[in-house]
């Protein structure tokens, strides 16, 4: 199987759709791996790693859809991206498809666009294994992006989360006792401990 790694384009996008060790995976089962230019330099994965992993690597977003069967991203794929989908082609990824715009499902239905939703992936017991690992993500750096908040050259108060020998650590309130909600308050708590 042909499989596409496009760099994502959305702003703030730093992630990358699958890692140069699971290119390597991929490859080692005779698969072809292209992927695009930079796809991977937001995560700290170099051109040079996905090459020695296996991959191919393809220096624009048409080549990196065009040339697969399977295209692996993080984000739903933008209008400008849409038509780089070749149909009959399968897409997976954080798809958010319920909030999608009508037109980008159309699309993907018109052209027989094949989707793996990851958020949608769902354990017999009900748990959602594929979104768990970056909802604890999320909510651990909900804890650092709050410190970073909190300081004065940010426009806060001037306090420090964990506080210091005599000084009280600030108050923190989590709203939500999800897998986000849990590691943002573990993070919290490690906070205070420093």
């Amino acid at each position: 199987m042909n499989i596409g790694i496009p760099r994502e384009i959305r702003p703030f996008e730093y992630r990358v759709g699958l890692s140069p060790a699971g290119v390597e995976i991929l490859c080692q089962h005779g698969h072809t791996v292209f992927v695009e230019h930079k796809a991977g330099n937001g995560a700290g994965f170099p051109d040079k790693e996905y090459e020695q992993a296996g991959a191919k690597i393809v220096y624009s977003p048409e080549e990196a859809y065009g040339r697969a069967d399977l295209v692996l991203k993080i984000a739903r794929p933008t209008e400008s991206e849409l038509p780089f989908l070749q149909p009959g082609t399968a897409l997976a990824g954080l798809l958010n498809l319920p909030s999608a715009r009508q037109t980008k499902i159309e699309y993907l239905l018109k052209n027989n666009i094949n989707t793996v939703a990851y958020e949608q992936i769902c354990e017999a017991d009900g748990s959602l294994p594929v979104l768990r690992p970056s909802s604890q993500i999320g909510g651990a750096m909900t804890a650092e992006v709050a410190a970073r908040l909190l300081q004065s050259d940010q426009g806060g108060g001037g306090i420090l989360l964990g506080g210091i020998p005599g000084v009280p650590p600030a108050e923190v309130v989590i709203l939500g006792a999800g897998t986000a909600g849990t590691f943002a308050a573990r993070r919290s708590r490690d906070w205070a401990r420093m």
